[in-house]
């Protein structure tokens, strides 16, 4: 079941190739589903896709249109002597017109072509709004993250205090060194610099939000939802995961119209060989006792010099049709892969959650639990407290932090993302996005890098609380 940040965009008018609904029905957020409407409606980006959609469009009729007619008007006079019109048969005024038309089949030719070069200029407008809605939902997401890191530093920082009080009795009553209290003051000015840090991210998250949306800078931004409640979100079986993404791909609807419209270039190439005709009629009237003459004509074109123009267009459009081809059969093997990676990635994940949930968190807990009872009774170093404390909130944000993760292979599926899911950076993860790596005590977690640098791939910056 998808939670709300990684809901697949809804009710957007596509081509059809890009129809195909996603399987599973997302959760609803008040506060994101308003912050995607506001995004959708206001983004200019959108706007000036829609633009250009509308552009594309009015270049269908253009193309299939006729030529202009041409109207001529002409005199034909005997001598230099004066105008001889009505005296001498030869002398006349001429009102002629003509029209050139393409030989049958070409003007259909010609507008099929601009019609699906419509159809993939219109693909921009899904692409952009997944976009728009990817980057909306990442930016909801990372502001989720932040705010929940406050949270667990509220709770190191009861530990903390709780771990100062016992240092300073130990020390009170001989049993403690001076050095236990005042490293444990240092840790509780050092958490008090973090929630500075984090609280300026905080707003700097909601601005980033506001922006999004069109909505003023600092309007404020409340939220009920927790990392912790989202889970680990279904991409469902890999055959029809890979189905919905080549179904709503928008750069594989654009690459079909692209081959279908050099097929017809093509078409229209061979044709181009044919002769267009032009059609001509006029009258002379003659004045006087003459009467009137009139004219017709029919008249072509003659591809003398198809070696040098017909052949060679026909040439670029064989070329062009193999590069479309070969282009969508890359895409697709694109497509295909980046929906494994994100199966295998979230299915490591999930592992990764399920250990944490059921082990690793609860291990955490007892230990610090532990250690700080041994503490009181002098058996435990305040050394062992420090890493126990700092230990199972470290175990606690890289738990959301995979959660998170999970939660951006999912907005990126939804997104049809091309960007491989290595370059998703996870905050709890190490080198090379796996799941669980630098997730110990010892191994504190790095933060990522900035999010929203390309659609799909959006890491999350948030602050790491390592080696707190």
């Amino acid at each position: 079941m998808l939670c709300p940040v990684a809901a697949p965009a809804q009710g957007e008018t596509r081509t059809p190739s890009t129809q195909a609904a996603p399987a599973q029905a997302p959760l609803t957020d008040p506060t994101l589903e308003q912050l995607l409407a506001q995004a959708l409606e206001r983004r200019p980006e959108l706007r000036q896709a829609e633009a250009q959609a509308r552009a594309a469009r009015e270049r269908v009729p253009q193309a299939g249109a006729l030529p202009d007619p041409v109207l001529q008007f002409g005199i034909q006079n005997d001598g230099f002597d004066g105008l001889m019109i009505g005296k001498m048969e030869g002398s006349y005024v001429s009102i002629m017109a003509s029209q050139a038309l393409p030989f049958p089949g070409k003007r259909a030719l010609r507008t099929e072509i601009a019609q699906l070069g419509a159809t993939a200029v219109s693909t921009q407008v899904v692409r952009t709004r997944l976009s728009i809605e990817a980057e909306v939902r990442r930016g909801y997401l990372d502001l989720l993250l932040v705010r929940e890191q406050l949270v667990l530093l509220d709770r190191l920082q009861a530990l903390w205090k709780q771990s100062a009080d016992m240092a300073r009795i130990r020390y009170e009553t001989g049993e403690g060194a001076q050095s236990d209290l005042l490293r444990a003051q240092l840790e509780l000015n050092r958490l008090r610099q973090r929630q500075l840090a984090l609280r300026a991210e905080e707003r700097t998250r909601v601005q980033r939000l506001n922006r999004l949306s069109g909505r003023p800078l600092e309007a404020p931004l409340p939220t009920t939802m927790r990392v912790r409640d989202m889970g680990v979100p279904e991409l469902g079986d890999a055959e029809s995961a890979v189905k919905d993404a080549l179904a709503r791909s928008p750069e594989l609807a654009e690459r079909h119209a692209l081959v279908a419209q050099a097929g017809q270039r093509m078409a229209l190439a061979r044709r181009e060989r044919l002769p267009d005709f032009t059609v001509s009629a006029g009258v002379m009237p003659r004045g006087g006792d003459f009467p009137p003459m009139w004219q017709a004509n029919v008249g072509f074109n003659l591809p003398v010099f198809s070696g040098r123009k017909q052949n060679r267009v026909m040439a670029e459009s064989l070329a062009q049709t193999e590069t479309s081809t070969h282009a969508t059969e890359s895409l697709e093997q694109d497509l295909r892969l980046r929906v494994q990676e994100r199966l295998i990635a979230l299915a490591a994940l999930r592992d990764t959650a399920a250990i944490y949930r059921d082990g690793i968190l609860m291990q955490s807990a007892a230990t610090a639990e532990s250690t700080l009872t041994q503490y009181r009774v002098g058996r435990a170093s305040f050394a062992s407290v420090l890493e126990a404390n700092t230990g199972i909130i470290r175990d606690e944000e890289d738990y959301l932090r995979t959660l998170v993760d999970a939660q951006r292979i999912a907005i990126a599926q939804a997104e049809v993302s091309l960007e491989p899911v290595a370059s998703m950076g996870g905050g709890g993860q190490g080198a090379g996005g796996m799941p669980g790596a630098g997730s110990t005590p010892s191994a504190p977690a790095r933060g990522a890098a900035p999010a929203g640098s390309a659609p799909g791939a959006a890491p999350s910056t948030s602050s790491s609380m390592s080696g707190m």
